[in-house]
């Protein structure tokens, strides 16, 4: 991605956990997003997180003991992430670098996790064969997408249909409801699971 780009994120730093589902302060939405996620990763996962923005979900992650790393592009915002699981005391990691070529190796990771990330590449199918490679055998694609009432976003059949390029099994959860989000919402948003 470009270092314009990298500088927008880098200027939403500051304010970026101001959303609920973005920081996870209130306990009801951080519960929500363990209940929702939490079973979907197997015991003592590795996980990368891609575009972890400020290491929330990372954080939750290493809570409870799988092996979470963030990778974002924006310094700031890894900068945000380190000092969160360090206030938690959890061993998550994070890199700065770009989500569509993380530093993670082919077949490393059980888990590859992304929220609100996929609909920003200007060719989201390239960079899903990626992530696929990035999964040892068995591993499972967690995402969480949306089609925004801005127009932004990637649709839920949009974004099955992305994933079945690469992947035979794919389940869609449509996430409608106030406790992810901290707020009543209008727009389409999703988790995409898929497990070879």
């Amino acid at each position: 991605m470009s270092d314009e780009t990298r500088r927008y994120w880098d200027e939403q730093a500051a304010t970026f956990d101001d959303e609920a589902d973005h920081g996870l302060r209130d306990p009801a939405v951080r519960q929500a997003w363990a209940d929702l996620l939490l079973p979907l990763v197997p015991p003592a996962a590795r996980v990368a997180d891609l575009g972890c923005g400020t290491g929330s979900l990372s954080v939750l992650l290493a809570g409870v003991g799988h092996d979470a790393h963030g990778v974002d592009l924006s310094p700031r915002m890894i900068d945000a992430a380190r000092a969160k699981a360090a206030a938690a005391g959890v061993p998550a990691r994070f890199s700065v670098a770009d989500a569509a070529a993380p530093p993670v190796e082919d077949g490393s990771v059980d888990v590859v996790l992304a929220r609100h990330v996929l609909w920003a590449f200007e060719d989201p199918g390239e960079v899903l064969g990626t992530w696929t490679r990035l999964l040892a055998p068995g591993g499972r694609l967690l995402l969480v997408e949306g089609r925004w009432s801005t127009g932004a976003g990637v649709s839920a059949a949009d974004g099955e249909a992305l994933v079945r390029r690469h992947r035979e099994q794919v389940q869609v959860r449509m996430l409608p409801e106030a406790s992810y989000w901290g707020k009543d919402i209008t727009d389409e948003r999703y988790l995409l699971s898929s497990t070879a």
